[in-house]
């Protein structure tokens, strides 16, 4: 076995910053396992943390990246319910744009029956993410209606599908026809293309031709649209679910505005979640996994490690449809 294999590596914030190098393979612990990555899943933080912009600022150097899926490789002295070759997807806070990482055992799960690695290893992020916001912090239940931004997106795709598994009906939107489709493909049982500020209106005419309704239950939105469009887009106590900023601007809300419809905002964050509260994402995590029985990824995207940046660009002037890998 080679002492060294190849990573993307960070040594500092910016353009020419990162790189493709040879880093020295770490040493074993006891409750860890070491996996030879077949793919890398590529996410909206990946690009701000390796831009600066993210909440999360690793030390230098650092390998960016939170998932992958490959085989188990070797097994740290303490692991005994693992075994070599077994296929799983692995779950990290860096390291994952490389050909191996080496995780906690309980950071590899069984790469579900039927999945590719390419699709293991862009399933956990954009579901857990999606589960936690619209089950966990939206309390969506069946009858109520859904606003989900970027449908045609990685975290926006799954956001159809688990919404529509609580029953709820599910208003989307797409910037393109590719994105359109990838959306309606998940469930969506509208899809809007409409310039932001229009928004409003026109989430009103499809809320009141479905039941008379003057707007949604909920917002899911990871783009980051106007404030003033998200809560006019929600009927009288509805929530908005702030799940990222991938649109690149940050919107402030306006207290007034919030009053006026009895709404609330709430703040994503799954990651964090499950570190603060280990049991809740245990609970959380087996109606994820189910959700692999019936919900795959469109793997749209796959770069050769070395062309890094390229898939890094796809996410960020979000041309990109489905979900983007790339392949050690």
């Amino acid at each position: 076995m080679s002492k060294q294999y190849r990573a993307v590596v960070c040594r500092g914030f910016g353009a020419g910053e990162t790189a493709v190098e040879m880093l020295p393979r770490p040493p074993l612990r006891g409750n860890e396992v070491r996996v030879r990555l077949r793919a890398c899943g590529v996410n909206f933080p990946d690009v701000l943390i390796v831009q600066g912009k993210y909440q999360l600022k690793p030390a230098f150097p650092f390998v960016p990246g939170t998932e992958g899926a490959g085989e188990i490789i070797e097994i740290g002295a303490d692991v005994t319910r693992e075994r070599l070759g077994t296929q799983v997807m692995v779950s990290t806070r860096t390291g994952g744009y490389a050909e191996e990482a080496t995780v906690a055992a309980d950071k590899a799960l069984p790469l579900p029956a039927g999945f590719s690695f390419e699709e293991g290893a862009t399933f956990m992020v954009a579901h857990m993410t999606s589960f936690h916001a619209i089950v966990t912090c939206g309390q969506v239940r069946a009858g109520q209606s859904v606003l989900v931004i970027g449908a045609g997106g990685g975290v926006g795709r799954a956001a159809v599908q688990i919404a529509k598994r609580q029953g709820a009906f599910v208003v989307a939107t797409a910037s393109s026809d590719g994105k359109a489709e990838l959306a309606l493909s998940a469930g969506a049982d509208v899809v809007i293309a409409t310039d932001p500020h229009e928004l409003p209106v026109a989430v009103a005419a499809v809320i009141n031709s479905y039941s008379g309704g003057d707007g949604v239950d909920v917002v899911y939105d990871p783009v980051g649209i106007a404030s003033e469009a998200a809560v006019r887009c929600l009927t009288w106590g509805g929530r908005v679910l702030i799940v990222g900023f991938a649109g690149g601007t940050l919107p402030s809300f306006a207290a007034n505005r919030i009053l006026l419809k009895g709404a609330t905002v709430v703040g994503v964050r799954a990651g964090e979640f499950g570190r603060r509260f280990p049991d809740r994402r245990a609970a959380e995590m087996v109606e994820i996994l189910k959700l692999a029985e019936v919900h795959r990824p469109v793997v749209t995207g796959a770069f050769p490690i070395a062309r890094f940046a390229d898939a890094l660009h796809a996410l960020e002037s979000r041309s990109a449809s489905g979900r983007v890998v790339l392949l050690p």
